[in-house]
């Protein structure tokens, strides 16, 4: 017998077989999908945990994006200062969620203010019952890789001239302390709970809150050496490495599916599945249009088209979105995302003109668009009010700014926060970490 008809024998064969005995293709439970709303509770608990963990872990990603987006918008002599101070943020964002955040955010909470300071004590092998819907240790890394994400929005709005030790111990206080003191009064059941305030992902709870973080910062620290004249001219500094922001850009919008889609906290049933889908294509459409508005609105008013202004079009589409991601339409995510894009092209310059030196343009992303799509959110979503909505953001962004405020004063009292003006010159991979980005070019 030839090869060809062999090989036609065996797959008749299997063909066969697997008509005649068609239980061993299948069992008595399937899921009739026309039907079927849900799986066992213990099959959602695993799709549960699936999703926290491939959530956390798109997040966990956006660090890398933050990273080079930063690293490329700053000049060659600080590029790998903002190396270090991510990796480092990272590091020890996750440390402090563990020893203090988690349980101050969520536990005991009960409609207060706060919840309780201690370590979080995971469950032991084999000792997680299931009784949450999902893995307890899979929650607390997607929540920990949201608190990073606060502290990395700080990061690149005080770069060039920042020490590395007081930023570190600011990003203590801020990951440890101030973002899971304001988490709780929303997503941990706090007052604002209570109220019915709304922030799906965090417009506010995230990125307001490294927005307001960042902006006492760069109040208290001023502006780099050379950003701004007497006569209030503004001094453009170009970043480094173009190609590295925009690879940062994509990195991080690759990493917000898992930070609004994971948000849904469920997807052990047709409809939790249908919704994470469909905020994965509002939060997609919300960037883009951020990013074209941003590009239409360059070109009428500057006659060119600034990349760096497009790239932050995109991200505060993205920050935008974030507070309700589930219920807009199409065109309402589209509207609500192209307003992030407007809001970039006015802020950035504004910010300028009262001469707030930011060098990435954070504040205008995660703090006024994070305001923005916090506020918008009863357009698309019937269960809030616009009220309840701007006492939410009043009350978050004056405890976050006003507390920021007070531990960047300290800091600069007690040890200085800024480097002298020698070593910002020379740049602050010479002075604060000893290797330089681009040696053959410096």
């Amino acid at each position: 017998m030839s090869s060809k008809l062999k090989l036609f024998a065996g797959v008749t064969a299997v063909a066969a077989a697997s008509f005649a005995f068609p239980a061993l293709a299948q069992d008595e439970t399937v899921i009739d999908l026309t039907t079927a709303t849900g799986v066992s509770p213990a099959t959602a608990e695993i799709l549960n945990t699936m999703l926290f963990l491939i959530g956390g872990f798109l997040v966990m990603w956006m660090a890398a994006g933050f990273a080079m987006l930063e690293m490329g918008l700053v000049r060659k002599k600080n590029a790998s200062m903002q190396g270090l101070k991510n990796i480092a943020l990272y590091s020890v964002g996750g440390i402090m969620f563990w020893f203090t955040g988690y349980n101050l955010m969520y536990s005991g909470v009960d409609g207060g203010f706060m919840g309780s300071f201690g370590p979080y004590v995971f469950p032991g092998p084999g000792m997680d019952d299931g009784s949450a819907g999902y893995s307890v240790a899979s929650d607390w890394f997607f929540q920990m890789v949201f608190c990073a994400t606060t502290a990395s929005i700080v990061s690149g709005t005080v770069a060039e001239r920042i020490k590395f030790w007081p930023f570190m111990i600011f990003t203590v206080i801020l990951t440890g302390i101030l973002y899971p003191i304001t988490g709780s009064w929303q997503w941990g059941g706090g007052w604002l709970a209570e109220m019915g305030f709304s922030d799906f992902a965090g417009s506010t709870l995230v990125h307001s809150v490294g927005g307001w973080a960042a902006l006492a910062g760069a109040l208290v620290l001023g502006a780099r050496a050379g950003k701004y004249g007497a006569d209030g001219s503004v001094h453009p500094m170009p970043g480094s490495n173009i190609p590295l922001a925009v690879l940062g850009t994509f990195i991080l919008w690759l990493g917000w599916f898992g930070f609004n889609g994971g948000s849904q906290l469920a997807i052990g049933s047709i409809a939790d599945a249908g919704d994470v889908s469909k905020i994965f294509v509002n939060t997609n459409l919300a960037a883009a249009a951020g990013a074209v508005v941003a590009m239409i609105l360059l070109q009428i008013v500057y006659k060119k088209v600034d990349v760096t202004m497009v790239l932050n079009g995109a991200l505060a589409g993205l920050v935008s979105i974030t507070a309700e991601p589930l219920t807009p339409s199409v065109p309402a995510a589209l509207f609500i995302g192209g307003i992030g894009g407007v809001i970039v092209v006015v802020f950035v310059p504004l910010l300028d003109k009262l001469k707030v030196d930011d060098v990435v343009g954070a504040i205008p992303v995660h703090l006024i668009a994070g305001i923005w799509g916090t506020f918008i959110v009863p357009l698309t979503n019937d269960g809030t009010s616009f009220g309840t909505q701007i006492i939410g953001i009043v009350s978050i962004g004056v405890f976050t700014f006003v507390a920021s405020l007070i531990v960047w004063f300290i800091l600069k009292a007690v040890m200085g926060i800024r480097v002298s003006p020698e070593e910002e010159a020379d740049g602050l991979d010479k002075s604060e970490v000893g290797v330089e980005a681009y040696p053959e070019f410096m």
